[in-house]
Order: C-alpha cells, then sequence, then structure tokens
C-alpha cells in the first residue's frame, strides 16, 4: 500500500446511498441543509455547487471549504438508484406482496431470521416488525372486507356471490385506503427492497447489478484520471452491501487500481449488509466481503452506533457474517461512533425513537464538534484513515477558528492495517482516550 498524503487539497467522492426513492434531488436537499448546520459549528469559508443530473445513473455537485491555513476542493458523486426503486415500488401490489412474503418465509424457513436476531436482536426485530406490518395490512383488509360482506348479508339479505364480489371488493378497497399509511411507514419500501437485496446476495442476477457495473466503470476512470488526493466510495445502510460490490466488480476489470493513482478508500456507515450476508445463502456478498478483507491496496473503514438499532453494533462484518480472510486480513478498520456526543442532548433526547432519522445521522450534519464529522470527513483536509484511525487527536488539531496544526496530526500508518485487533474502542466521541 502507498503512503499516505499528509493533507489533501482534492477529492473525489462516490456516494452509494440505500434504497431511497428520494434520489439526487431529495439526497441534496439533505446535504444542502445539513452544510448549512455544518457551518454553524466549523466557521468555514465555503462554497456549495447546485445540483448537476449528469445522465441516467449519476449526479454531482462540487464543494470547496477553506479554513485559515487549508482549502479543499471535493467532487461529490451520487449513484442515481432512483429510477430503479420507483419503479420497482409502483409495481402492481399482486407482484410485489408475493415476493415479499416469499422473503419473510424464507427467512423464517433457513433460519436467517435467527441468526440476525442472534447477532443483533434490535436489528432482527425491525425485519420482523416490517414483514409484520405487511402481514397486518393484509390481514385487517380481509378481515373488514369479511365484517363488511357478513353485515351486507344479514342487513340486507343478498345473495352468497353478491355478498362474496362486495366483500371481496371492500377488501381491496381498505388495502387501497391503507397505502398511504403503508408509505408513510416505510412499509412498502423495506419489503420492496429486502427479496431484491437478498436475491443480489445469493448471487442471482438483481436490480442492482446494471447499477453496480456502472458505478464500477465510474471508479475506474476516477482513479486513472488521477485528478484527486483520495477517492473515497461512501456506502450508507443499503449501500453498505452495494458499495463493497462496486469495488470488488473495478478490481475484477482493473487490479490496479488501488495500487496507483489516489489511494482508494471505503467508508460503509450504518451498513445493513449483515443482515443480508446472515442467510445461509447468501455466497456473493460473503464472497465480496472476504476478497476486500484480504485486500492491502483498499482502506476498509466500517462505522457502527449502538444509538442507530438499524446497524450491527459491536460487530465483526467479516467473520460474524462467516466470511473468512485467514492471515491476509487487513479490513476493515471498525469505528465505533456515539451520537450521543455528535447531538445536543435536546436534539438527541429528541431523536432517541426516531429510528429513521438517527439511521441518517451518519450522512447529517452535527450540533457540535466530534470525533466524527461526515462533513469535515469528506470535505476537510485530514485524510479518512486519519480520521478513522486517530479520532480525537485529528478533531484536537483544529483551533476554534478552523486552522489546522499540521505538525499535530498523527499521520495514518498504513502498514498498522494489519492487525487482528479492528475495533477502535472509544469512551466518548469528545473525551480524550483514557
Amino acid at each position: 500500500m502507498r503512503a499516505e498524503k499528509a493533507l489533501i487539497a482534492r477529492r473525489h467522492v462516490i456516494y452509494v446511498g440505500g434504497y431511497d426513492p428520494q434520489g439526487a434531488e431529495g439526497y441534496y436537499r439533505l446535504f444542502e441543509r445539513s452544510w448549512k448546520r455544518f457551518l454553524t459549528i466549523w466557521p468555514l469559508t465555503s462554497k456549495l455547487g447546485p445540483l448537476e443530473l449528469d445522465a441516467q445513473d449519476f449526479a454531482h455537485w462540487d464543494v470547496e471549504a477553506a479554513g485559515p491555513n487549508w482549502r479543499v476542493a471535493t467532487r461529490y458523486e451520487f449513484l442515481r438508484q432512483e429510477h430503479m426503486i420507483r419503479a420497482n415500488m409502483a409495481e402492481p401490489m399482486t407482484r410485489q406482496i408475493p415476493r415479499a412474503l416469499g422473503w419473510a418465509l424464507d427467512y423464517l424457513v433457513s433460519g436467517a431470521i435467527l441468526r440476525v436476531l442472534r447477532t443483533s436482536w434490535a436489528f432482527g426485530l425491525v425485519l420482523i416488525y416490517f414483514q409484520m406490518m405487511l402481514i397486518w395490512w393484509l390481514v385487517l383488509s380481509v378481515v373488514g372486507g369479511g365484517l363488511i360482506a357478513y353485515a351486507a348479508t344479514h342487513a340486507l339479505g343478498l345473495p352468497v356471490l353478491l355478498v362474496l364480489a362486495i366483500g371481496i371488493a371492500c377488501a381491496f378497497a381498505i388495502f387501497a385506503l391503507l397505502r398511504p399509511l403503508a408509505d408513510r411507514w416505510f412499509v412498502v419500501q423495506i419489503n420492496s427492497h429486502w427479496p431484491h437485496l437478498c436475491a443480489f446476495a445469493r448471487g442471482e442476477r438483481s436490480c442492482f447489478d446494471p447499477l453496480i457495473d456502472a458505478c464500477a466503470e465510474r471508479l475506474i476512470a476516477a482513479v486513472r484520471a488521477d485528478a484527486a488526493d483520495e477517492i473515497i466510495v461512501v456506502g450508507h445502510s443499503g449501500g453498505g452491501a452495494l458499495a463493497p460490490a462496486v469495488i470488488a466488480r473495478a478490481l475484477e476489470r482493473d487490479p490496479d487500481i488501488g495500487r496507483r493513482g489516489p489511494p482508494l478508500v471505503l467508508l460503509t456507515l450504518g451498513s445493513i449488509a449483515p443482515g443480508a450476508a446472515l442467510h445461509p445463502k447468501a455466497v456473493r456478498l460473503r464472497a465480496v466481503t472476504a476478497r476486500l478483507a484480504a485486500e492491502p491496496s483498499i482502506v476498509w473503514v466500517d462505522c457502527q452506533s449502538r444509538a442507530d438499532i438499524m446497524n450491527f453494533w459491536d460487530f465483526d462484518p467479516v467473520e460474524g457474517i462467516g466470511a473468512h480472510a485467514g492471515e491476509a486480513r487487513c479490513n476493515p478498520w471498525i469505528w465505533m461512533l456515539r451520537f450521543r456526543d455528535m447531538l445536543s442532548p435536546q436534539l438527541f433526547r429528541r431523536l432517541r425513537f426516531d429510528f429513521f432519522r438517527l439511521h441518517y445521522q451518519f450522512i447529517m450534519a452535527n450540533d457540535r464538534r466530534a470525533r466524527y464529522d461526515y462533513f469535515m470527513l469528506l470535505t476537510g483536509p485530514i485524510p479518512v484513515a486519519t480520521w478513522a484511525r486517530r479520532d480525537y487527536e485529528t478533531m484536537t488539531a483544529f483551533a476554534a477558528d478552523a486552522a489546522l496544526a499540521a505538525d499535530r496530526v498523527p499521520l495514518f500508518d498504513a502498514a498498522d492495517t494489519r492487525t487482528t485487533d479492528y475495533r477502535r474502542p472509544i469512551a466518548g466521541s469528545n473525551l480524550a482516550p483514557s
């Protein structure tokens, strides 16, 4: 692995998000709001460029950030999945429901749900919750239609066939009336996502494969352009399963992408990949994980948070899913985060049970300076590997006016990646190590 540059002046980010239909426009609005909030705690000179839709599969925006003695230009590319996701969610429910019920039954029969529960009871309950919400949606519709048919029989004395037709029509009507609630509570979105994610994990051709291919080509092009000091592939949530596959696919096509040009970093944030990889048949996802775990030319950082029940806290994403890299293992570095120390006490209490909002905190601005700061990671002058390995020292190397004392930045030693201790124990993200 190559030596890391002391400071970053140009960075290229490729963002691979989760299964979210809001797409590039929605994510840009989220980024823009968070950027304004970020600037309230980091007094930087900055410029956020407009959203530009490059093509069917990509969008980008540019960010310039500068402190008193540093300046960084970041190209932020966004892999557009929204066309595929919206098409999936717009499919007739007569196709979506059997697929989702098949996923729920498969997780039960295969023992996958028990594996998930043993690994993370909170994440397992999240999956069961969304499976049961779909089942209850169906049950309420059928029971409601049956009750209306029963009332019609006794009140009006209608013929059986007519009553049956009324009951069926009413069941469909109730189902349709409940659809806005199902959308609001993410029932359709989650039950659309997981059958496709599991097909991908098993190695079947899925709706994700064309996007992975396109993103791998974009990554190879970025490396060959050699126009940045650092290239970061970010995978958040469901993107935590896809982003490693992007790099693995790029390595298949060009094994030298991590050895020439700028350093290449994989940053997985709140990844849900273990939830799919724990299935006995998830051979593809385990193979991708094992491949990157033993790839010394890539720095892989996996961020986990106890507050987020929709990720796997204090979990080894390699051995924990049954992937094995042996003595060659050098990835990932597990960075344990404390959202409580990034947010004000009032906001943290308000969000404590807003699980989807907390899940997005990985990619949103903090209320105060902390060891982990998404925007300083991707637009600041310190290499991501240094932040992950030396988070407290790096955070405190910045003065109140965001000036950087470069002599206080503990540079990351690439040789440290070969270790059996991948976890970064921390007492609190604003506390000095004890």
